[in-house]
C-alpha cells in the first residue's frame, strides 16, 4: 500500500472553480511571490527616479549663456497637460481591466487592456512631437546642462511607458489565446501595479520639470 503525501502550506493545490488545482506560492506576509517581487521592483525604480529629478532640480537652472534655450523657454504647458491628461486616464482603464477578469468578462478585459494601451500610445506620441519640436527650436540632449537633465529624465520616463504597452498588449494577446483565465487575475493586477506607478512618477515629473518656476 502506498501512502499519497498531501502538499500544504505555501506548496499547496488550491482548486479552482472548475475543479483543476493550481500552484499557491505565497510569502510569509500572505502576499505572492510574483507581487512580492514587483513591489521590490517599484522600490528600486523609486530610487532611479528620485536620482534622476533630483539630478534635474539641481542643475535645471545652470545653462551657459548663448548655449541655446533652456527647458523652460521651450515648454507648450497646455500641451504637455493634455497629454498628461490622457496618461492619467489609463489609470482608470487599467482598473477596468482587472476589474473586468475578475468578473471572468474577458472580452472586456481585452477592450479595456487595449484602450490602455492606445492612451499610453497617444503619451508616447506626444512626447516624441514635443521632443522633436524642442529639437527644431534648438534645444537638444547636448545643448546644456539643464537640457540633458530634462531629456534623460523624460526620455527614462517614455521608456518605462513603453515597455508598460508592450506589457498590456501582450496580456490582451494571452487572453485572446485563452491563456489568461480568471485565476490569474492577479497578472493583470500586477501588470496594474507597474502602470499606476509610471502614471504617478508622471504626475511628480509634470508638477516639477513643468509647474513649479
Amino acid at each position: 500500500m502506498t501512502d499519497v503525501a498531501t502538499p500544504t502550506g505555501a506548496h499547496a493545490l488550491e482548486a479552482d472553480e472548475h475543479g483543476h488545482g493550481t500552484p499557491s506560492h505565497h510569502t510569509a506576509t500572505g502576499v505572492s511571490n510574483e507581487k512580492m517581487a514587483m513591489w521590490a521592483f517599484l522600490g528600486s525604480e523609486c530610487l532611479l527616479f528620485g536620482a534622476l529629478i533630483s539630478t534635474y532640480i539641481l542643475y535645471r537652472h545652470r545653462s551657459v549663456p548663448g548655449h541655446g534655450p533652456t527647458p523652460r523657454q521651450v515648454y507648450d504647458i497646455p500641451f504637455t497637460s493634455v497629454s498628461s491628461f490622457v496618461l492619467l486616464m489609463s489609470s482608470l482603464t487599467m482598473v477596468l481591466a482587472l476589474a473586468a477578469i475578475q468578473r471572468g468578462d474577458h472580452r472586456r478585459l481585452r477592450v479595456w487592456l487595449v484602450t490602455t494601451a492606445l492612451l499610453g500610445s497617444t503619451f508616447i506620441a506626444g512626447q516624441i512631437y514635443e521632443f522633436t519640436t524642442f529639437v527644431h527650436e534648438g534645444m537638444t540632449i547636448k545643448t546644456n546642462v539643464s537640457s540633458g537633465a530634462f531629456f534623460v529624465l523624460t526620455g527614462f520616463h517614455g521608456v518605462h511607458v513603453t515597455l508598460g504597452i508592450v506589457m498590456l498588449l501582450s496580456l490582451a494577446g494571452m487572453s485572446l489565446r485563452g491563456t489568461l483565465p480568471k485565476e490569474r487575475a492577479e497578472v493583470v493586477e500586477i501588470a496594474g501595479l507597474y502602470w499606476h506607478f509610471v502614471d504617478i512618477v508622471w504626475v511628480v515629473i509634470f508638477t516639477v520639470v513643468y509647474l513649479i518656476p
